[in-house]
């Protein structure tokens, strides 16, 4: 039950008056603490700590959150906001059916149902197709427009020329792909333009499905890779890696990138070279399991098939050997607001609820290089989030949002 003691909350007024939080327990983004209160004062955390030790003045608003964890806004640390569930549609004809516009209009809807879900943050992976649309998309909700999750972009993203989709069409007819094409030296002006469009980081797939018979093979060469990584960390810029084959880890990795996404085929060499070059992984889970479902497979009735055997196998060896693991599930390609989704499989895979809730918060923020997000402490943005439960115990209370805080604004209250 949330008791609000004094005013009645609303955007306008959160904005003129400083509030306190006081819940039952108070995740920062790395430990679990009781006693605790949080004080809001415009769009920034002013307090946390003992509520015996705040020296604040009584004529605080203070709402009472009993039965309830507070934790960091939560951060999706892959997701596609110009995409929605493949089977609703398949991706080849979102890429090429749907205009610009309305894939701008679904974005405003996803991204605002994120936020809804207790993602006050969200990193995208690229606008498959939508060119540069998650510029202004980013813009819209900085200046408040609309409402969703502070972003960070990589526009287009960036593939080996032939090996990206979409493809079911004839050779010789020119179609709109799903991300930009480059090779060699040209790779240089590429990333620039990325970046003179708004990146905030460069993604690169270092292999995709390409290779004999449709498989995964690597694209570019290191060399070329680490062209890429040296024109985007010349602006300060990071770059992050499509991989999922051993090699295309490998060549990502030798050539200086800091996150791979993905890894489904990561051998414990690999994951161990990982570990001791300080290279995260962002694993999305759920990305796999949910094109599996869309292909018929059920669980509790069928045989497990053999990409979330192998999936569930690399995710334990890169636990093993100590590699960082970020928490992104590839939303988009399934529900938009569904992302606890990804978190619930870090756990049933192996991860603890703890390191989970750390991944999701803290750790993401340190890894993507967020500012003020990801912790509860005095000076960070009030990006919080009120659950039910305690989620260090059962992931699953990440479902029962009662509350959300970004910018200190309550979004939603229920």
């Amino acid at each position: 039950m949330l008791t609000l003691c004094f005013i009645s909350f609303t955007v306008q007024s959160q904005k003129k008056t400083p509030y306190i939080l006081k819940p039952d327990r108070i995740f920062d983004g790395r430990t679990m603490h009781t006693n605790w209160i949080v004080k809001v004062n415009q769009d920034t955390i002013a307090y946390v700590g003992s509520a015996n030790n705040y020296k604040g003045t009584l004529k605080d608003t203070i709402i009472i959150l009993k039965g309830m964890t507070l934790i960091p806004g939560m951060i999706e640390g892959h997701g596609h906001l110009f995409l929605y569930p493949y089977n609703q549609k398949a991706w080849n004809d979102q890429v090429l059916k749907e205009s610009q516009s309305y894939r701008v209009v679904r974005a405003t809807t996803h991204a605002k149902k994120n936020v809804l879900a207790g993602f006050t943050s969200f990193r995208d992976l690229g606008t498959e197709g939508a060119g540069y649309a998650d510029f202004g998309l980013k813009k819209a909700i900085d200046e408040g427009l609309i409402i969703g999750p502070r972003l960070q972009i990589s526009s287009k993203a960036i593939v080996a020329t032939g090996s990206y989709g979409p493809k079911d069409v004839a050779p010789e007819i020119t179609i709109p792909l799903g991300a930009e094409e480059a090779d060699g030296e040209n790779l240089i002006k590429v990333v620039r333009s990325q970046i003179r469009a708004g990146a905030d980081f460069i993604k690169v797939y270092a292999d995709y499905r390409w290779g004999k018979n449709n498989t995964a093979a690597p694209t570019f060469s290191v060399k070329e890779l680490k062209l890429i990584v040296n024109t985007a960390n010349s602006s300060g810029r990071q770059v992050a890696a499509h991989a999922s084959t051993a090699e295309g880890m490998r060549r990502a990795i030798e050539a200086g990138i800091k996150i791979i996404e993905h890894g489904d085929s990561g051998t414990p060499e690999i994951f161990n070279l990982m570990a001791a070059k300080k290279v995260a992984l962002c694993p999305t889970l759920a990305a796999g399991y949910s094109i599996e479902r869309y292909k018929g497979w059920i669980s509790e009735q069928h045989k497990t098939p053999q990409r979330i055997i192998q999936k569930k196998k690399s995710f334990a060896q890169a636990l093993k050997a100590g590699v960082t693991i970020l928490a992104g599930g590839d939303v988009g390609v399934f529900e938009h607001g569904n992302n606890v989704l990804e978190l619930e499989m870090m756990v049933a895979y192996g991860m603890a609820p703890k390191a989970v809730l750390q991944s999701v918060t803290a750790v993401n923020a340190q890894v993507f290089d967020m500012p003020k997000v990801g912790e509860i402490k005095i000076g960070n943005y009030a990006d919080l989030v009120v659950v039910k439960g305690n989620p260090t115990k059962n992931i699953s209370d990440l479902r029962n949002v009662k509350m959300v805080i970004k910018g200190g604004d309550i979004v939603l209250n229920k």
